[in-house]
């Protein structure tokens, strides 16, 4: 069942209020990163805003480069920008105390890195296990839900296997796994579709709407791959440091 996507806003004039922190779950205001390259300075996001419906699943576009992960990273808190502020569920991230940063990001928040981090000393179903457990779902209600996952990403039969066993987009799909855990109220997905095949790729998406929509999960996914554009409930595109 579809949600029905708030309509974009106008970023350019849309003033940061309570009402807005309330409504979206993603707020961003002039979020600005320079990167300081052999002495010279490179502005790769200049005064992004963006804000973010819940219930929909967003698709960030752009040719490689062009400073998408960053934009994620920054959005996640993973990464500080030079300026600007981010509000995950109402708070700031930025300014908060650390430790209520941190927890809210445990709690609430998930993501499928590109370069996946999966732990080569852990089994398919541990590193998703790992995930739930950090999330407080432990013993056999942990174990259960790992299983879930991994067939939904069908990986069931690879669950004992360490990660080193596993081709490229297995691996892909087990990262894809861990980042659904605990069905997070927010997910980043960075290029979650890149080393994946169209029946594949199209599963993962599917899944992504799914959290959205049926879960009334905040889904953003950085991507330049075209192939599933028609999954998405708005598109927006990075381009020279800006959301166009």
């Amino acid at each position: 069942m579809q949600a029905n996507p708030k309509p974009p806003v106008d970023q350019s004039s849309t003033a940061l209020t309570d009402s807005t922190l309330s409504q979206y779950p993603i707020v961003a205001r002039d979020i600005t990163m320079v990167f300081n390259t052999g002495g010279e300075a490179y502005c790769v996001l200049n005064q992004v805003d963006l804000e973010v419906a819940s219930g929909t699943l967003q698709f960030l576009m752009g040719p490689s480069g062009v400073g998408k992960t960053t934009l994620l990273f920054i959005l996640a808190g993973i990464l500080t920008p030079t300026a600007g502020q981010v509000f995950l569920l109402g708070q700031d991230i930025r300014h908060c105390p650390k430790g209520n940063a941190a927890k809210l990001r445990l709690e609430h928040v998930g993501f499928i890195f590109q370069d996946l981090n999966l732990l080569a000393a852990l089994t398919t179903q541990e590193n998703v296990e790992l995930a739930l457990q950090m999330k407080g779902i432990t013993g056999g209600k942990a174990r259960q839900a790992a299983q879930a996952l991994l067939e939904k990403v069908g990986l069931a039969d690879k669950a004992d296997k360490l990660p080193r066993s596993l081709s490229g987009g297995e691996k892909q799909r087990v990262a894809i796994a861990r980042g659904l855990a605990g069905h997070p109220q927010i997910l980043f997905a960075d290029e979650p579709t890149s080393a994946l095949d169209s029946r594949n790729g199209r599963a993962v998406v599917e899944q992504l709407q799914e959290l959205a929509h049926t879960h009334q999960a905040t889904v953003l996914m950085a991507t330049h791959d075209h192939r599933f554009t028609k999954y998405a409930d708005r598109i927006l595109h990075l381009e020279d440091g800006k959301l166009r």
